[in-house]
């Protein structure tokens, strides 16, 4: 079976969604800052009259932070079926990569239960997320909370 994927930028390396769990990718827009919510979000914006929680995937992947620019995107995506965007330099566009070409991510990074695969391509190496994973229960509370109180 072949399965698409969603190609984003940060800084210089390729990550990938697979694309049943991403809505659309739009331009930057402002980030207002949610009060409560764990260092790994960014803050919120306002999607068609929702607030939606904006993701700073620089954090979760350990590089260095910094404010989004206006040239970067935002990846509108399903996390354990609730919508989050994710803060990206850019998109790339989508790979397909059949199950046998995927590469299980256990013997190259163990212990990061975010990450559920490697793509090879003659470009170098594309890590798979798992948006699922991608929260600790602690950040997943501490973000509900944050979102009640903002009147979510």
């Amino acid at each position: 079976m072949v399965d698409p994927y969603l190609v984003f930028l940060l800084d210089d390396r390729r990550h990938a969604l697979h694309l049943s769990v991403v809505d659309r990718v739009v331009h930057m827009v402002y980030v207002t800052p949610l009060p409560g919510a764990p260092d790994i979000v960014l803050g919120v914006v306002d999607m068609r009259g929702r607030l939606m929680p904006v993701v700073d995937v620089r954090k979760r992947f350990g590089l260095p932070g910094r404010r989004p620019a206006p040239a970067d995107q935002l990846i509108v995506a399903r996390m354990k079926q609730e919508p989050v965007a994710l803060a990206v330099n850019d998109t790339l566009g989508i790979v397909e990569c059949a199950d046998q070409e995927r590469i299980p991510v256990s013997g190259i990074l163990p212990g990061v239960p975010y990450c559920n695969g490697v793509i090879r391509t003659r470009d170098g190496l594309i890590l798979i997320h798992d948006l699922d994973a991608f929260l600790s229960l602690t950040e997943a509370a501490a973000l509900d909370r944050a979102l009640d109180a903002a009147g979510r």
